[in-house]
């Protein structure tokens, strides 16, 4: 079975690993070829080219040259990868710092931020989220998350849950773009293609009088967005919204 999901190895193994307490002791002589780091990028490398189901310890050991039992010595197998390949793309986030400017730019520039990095990253927005591995990457993810909604006046809790909120509203929109991509990828159609050979057949078994509603709002909107669904307008859209019932919250 493919290992597609964060927290399905051995805890006390992903946790030395993350933090790196599990590296071997530094030799005298030559730098050795092959360390955590490596194995790692070259990981994530594999999943963002083809996506996680291509991974495995050969393929990646194979992108190194090097033999697949080598990976071994390094990372016990593809679950504590898997946990340290997310932990290490979540890194990538805030590398200029912390958010700065009033509570809804900041939460603003979170959103963006994790968007951009689920867009370069694709196979990381599906991953983690019952169980992040709880490595410097995702510490740090949820510090300067966590800071963008400080002093606003919400309790811990309410800090929690509007940062989870943001997270699982742009994984929910990235997602979307995702799928359309994969889907004209695998079809080798694009989605105008596909609508407009799929129009006809639609018109012939579409009844108006069923669907008023429908009748009235898909064509307007089709028309408008060029297509039935838009992630990056509904990103956009969404997270307005959203900014404005989370302001809603912080003002009461």
């Amino acid at each position: 079975m493919a290992t597609e999901h964060t927290g399905t190895g051995d805890p006390a193994r992903s946790l030395a690993l993350l933090w790196r307490s599990a590296a071997p002791a530094p030799r005298r002589g030559p730098r050795p070829g092959l360390d955590v780091d490596r194995v790692v990028a070259a990981a994530v490398a594999l999943a963002d080219a083809e996506g996680l189901g291509a991974l495995s310890m050969r393929r990646v050991a194979g992108s190194l040259g090097v033999a697949p039992m080598t990976l071994y010595t390094h990372v016990p197998g593809k679950a504590e990868l898997v946990d340290l390949m997310l932990d290490a793309v979540l890194a990538e986030l805030y590398a200029d710092g912390p958010v700065t400017g009033d509570w809804r730019q900041r939460l603003t520039a979170v959103a963006r931020a994790n968007w951009e990095l689920f867009v370069r990253h694709p196979w990381a927005v599906r991953i983690g989220a019952g169980r992040p591995p709880l490595g410097p990457g995702v510490l740090a993810k949820y510090e300067q998350e966590l800071r963008a909604v400080d002093g606003t006046g919400l309790t811990e809790v309410q800090m929690d849950l509007v940062v989870t909120l943001v997270n699982g509203f742009v994984a929910g929109t990235v997602r979307g773009l995702h799928d359309r991509a994969g889907a004209e990828r695998e079809s080798g159609v694009t989605e105008e293609q596909w609508w407009a050979a799929t129009a006809p057949y639609f018109a012939r078994v579409f009844d108006a009088d069923r669907y008023p509603t429908v009748a009235r709002v898909g064509p307007v909107a089709g028309a408008e967005l060029q297509a039935a669904y838009d992630p990056v307008r509904t990103f956009e859209f969404g997270l307005e919204r959203l900014l404005d019932g989370i302001g809603l919250l912080i003002v009461g």
